[in-house]
């Protein structure tokens, strides 16, 4: 109990450290984005979600905006695929690139969020979880980066594959992903340390420009075994 709590202390304050010089070293991308969002799409700059925080508290994240206003009312409303039409044309690029989920330091400096964590969710998202998965998924702050979002980089071009082979994509997350998804926050909660929390960074890093790589299952023993199902190749024999 002692050291979960040494270790959060000490969490906290080099999140809010690296953030505040995060935050002054991308400023003038920031800045570049926000007169590129203003001036293209529908002129929004910013995009914010209710998302599940720690100890299941809902919170307002950041993100920089890549869809229409009102997109959950648009086409289909449960998830985003790949060439999405309404995913706005610089929205694409954000969104390939990660680019778009930056502005996310501003929850890291609030304390809605860590650098490193469990995804945020949306609460309906949430809810799909076993309650096992709710129990401790948010016993930890959630992250800008984590397990699932190294894992699941892909996530978007699966869904969209599954569903051009005209099946339901919404059947595909409930069946496949999100028990994998819920193995891998349970990893996290168990194996949590600054040593596993540094190699997520570096692999967040790391996949930026090796976007293919495998490296998260070396780096980290013992993770839960990805099923073929969530592959490409494995799509295609379900």
């Amino acid at each position: 109990m002692f050291t979960t709590i040494i270790y959060s202390a000490l969490k906290r304050t080099a999140d809010l450290l690296l953030s505040l010089l995060g935050i002054l070293v991308i400023s003038p991308l920031f800045i570049v984005l926000a007169i590129l969002l203003k001036c293209t799409g529908e002129g929004e700059i910013f995009y914010l979600q209710e998302r599940m925080g720690l100890n299941n508290k809902p919170f307002k994240i950041y993100k920089f905006a890549t869809m229409l206003k009102n997109s959950e009312l648009i086409g289909n409303k449960a998830l985003t695929v790949r060439n999405d039409p309404r995913i706005t044309k610089v929205g694409h690029f954000l969104r390939m690139t990660k680019i778009n989920e930056l502005p996310q330091i501003i929850n890291v400096i609030k304390g809605d969020m860590a650098l490193v964590g469990p995804r945020p969710l949306l609460v309906k998202s949430f809810q799909k979880y076993t309650p096992e998965v709710q129990d401790v998924i948010y016993k930890n702050r959630p992250g800008i980066t984590g397990l699932g979002s190294l894992v699941f980089r892909d996530e978007e071009l699966l869904v969209t594959k599954y569903k051009e082979l005209g099946k339901d994509p919404v059947a595909y997350y409930r069946t496949y992903i999100y028990p994998h998804k819920g193995a891998l926050e349970q990893w996290y909660y168990h194996n949590r340390s600054a040593v596993i929390d540094f190699k997520i960074l570096f692999l967040t890093f790391w996949s930026l420009v090796n976007p293919k790589s495998q490296l998260v299952y070396k780096a980290l023993k013992n993770l839960p075994v990805k099923p073929d199902s969530l592959t490409l190749a494995g799509i295609q024999k379900l």
